[in-house]
């Protein structure tokens, strides 16, 4: 048995059918923290022949054809021990460990770009997500949520194995319903099975949006013809919801009044001069929205009890009969309802 320790490039022959194999066959290795595994160089092909195991950093140990690595602390970046023997044929079989040695995010941040304060519904922005010191980045998901529902998941094509700091950007487009809700990211790092379970995650801090919306009628914007009869109460509602809060103006028709500011109009008692258009204009900094509402206003009608009647139909036909000595006739009967008629509407 023949052991060295100088430097070997792994090139294997492809007839190498007695393979080095490393148990674990990979590893992922936090940076700072100990590590280690065994190569089993071969089970005959080596018993008499040159092996050894390549390492940067770390001890070797060998028993037979079993060798050891071990490492304290593991502070590169980019290991790849590797484990070989020289055939008898002079041909060398080889076998590469994978290690890979991860950090993860020093601190996740989350803002907009380019923008602060309130958003305008339909509006286009972006959001970012600022990972720092990470590694390896390519095994990075950035995760963009709303709430708690998710928007988008990134990934870096960055091969680079050192820790570096990359920021993650997704576009949206608000609409009302997202007044008041929280935004924000996560960075997971996934590292396969042979990594932590769960894979590390760091999250950002949340921001609360506002959301600036034009004003949205709770009723309908072309309400039906409203009739009133004089001296009853009339009400017009224009309520709606909007950010910012919206304001009211109402256009009256003439003679109707003081000017209204509020979402409700109420009259407590019309008249006809409250007939005709009242216009509501609802308005924000973001829009405004109209509705018109029709009044119509009818009379007030009396309505006789029986008694009454009987009553006026008596007076009537008694002052016929003093006019017409007991006979009626057409002209009679015309005055008889008439008489009727304005005794009603006394």
């Amino acid at each position: 048995m023949f052991f060295i320790s100088a430097f070997h490039v792994c090139v294997t022959d492809g007839n190498c059918a007695d393979k080095p194999v490393f148990t674990p066959s990979r590893l992922v290795v936090k940076f700072g923290d100990p590590t280690s595994a065994k190569c089993l160089v071969c089970q005959h092909a080596c018993l008499n022949n040159t092996y050894g195991l390549e390492k940067s950093v770390g001890v070797r140990t060998i028993n037979g054809t079993t060798i050891s690595w071990e490492v304290d602390s593991l502070t590169e970046w980019d290991i790849s021990p590797m484990c070989y023997y020289t055939g008898d044929d002079n041909n060398q079989c080889c076998s590469t460990l994978p290690v890979t040695v991860y950090q993860p995010p020093k601190n996740v941040g989350f803002s907009f770009l380019n923008h602060a304060g309130p958003m305008t519904v339909d509006h286009l922005y972006t959001l970012q997500c600022h990972v720092q010191e990470v590694a390896p980045v390519g095994n990075l998901n950035v995760i963009f949520y709303q709430g708690q529902t998710e928007l988008g998941r990134l990934q870096s094509n960055n091969t680079e194995k050192t820790p570096v700091t990359e920021t993650f950007t997704l576009d949206i487009t608000p609409s009302k319903e997202d007044d008041g809700v929280e935004y924000w990211c996560e960075a997971k790092l996934d590292l396969g099975p042979e990594g932590p379970q769960p894979p590390p995650v760091v999250e950002s801090g949340k921001l609360s949006a506002t959301v600036y919306y034009e004003p949205q009628l709770k009723g309908s914007s072309h309400p039906d013809l409203i009739t009133v009869t004089k001296g009853d109460r009339l009400q017009l509602n224009c309520s709606a919801v909007g950010n910012p809060s919206p304001s009211y103006n109402w256009t009256l028709p003439s003679a109707s009044g003081s000017p209204f500011s509020d979402d409700i109009l109420t009259i407590e008692s019309v008249t006809l001069e409250h007939k005709g258009q009242y216009i509501c204009s609802v308005h924000n900094n973001i829009g405004t929205v109209t509705v018109k509402f029709n009044v119509d206003v009818k009379g007030e009608f009396k309505v006789l009890s029986f008694s009454v009647f009987r009553v006026v139909i008596v007076r009537a036909t008694a002052v016929l009969l003093s006019h017409s000595s007991g006979e009626f006739d057409v002209t009679s009967m015309n005055f008889l309802f008439k008489m009727v008629l304005v005794l009603s509407l006394v």
